[in-house]
């Protein structure tokens, strides 16, 4: 006998809630967090440079994630939380 499985699953949707972005980046704490994938800390190391240079960020501070395919870890969410007040998550490869 020949047992078939099926694989599909149920889609199911969820609501995410944005915070408003701020009007200007002036004088904010940007938090960036990279996923770990090549070249990922270079290219938001760049972005940071930017960000301060041409957008008036008071600084930047580059969190990094265990490995690309889980979320950050609570301690950069918590992190994130105390010393930024925008934040940029990156990807490089």
């Amino acid at each position: 006998m020949i047992e078939l499985l099926d694989p599909t699953a149920e889609v199911r949707t969820q609501t995410i809630a944005f915070v408003d972005r701020p009007a200007s980046l002036e004088g904010k704490r940007v938090g960036l967090i990279e996923n770990t994938k090549f070249n990922s800390d270079r290219l938001l190391a760049k972005i940071g440079d930017i960000l301060k240079a041409e957008y008036g960020a008071a600084d930047w501070k580059l969190f990094r994630k265990h490995n690309a395919s889980v979320p950050a870890h609570e301690e950069i969410i918590a992190e994130v939380r105390k010393t930024c007040d925008v934040m940029v998550a990156g990807i490089g490869d």
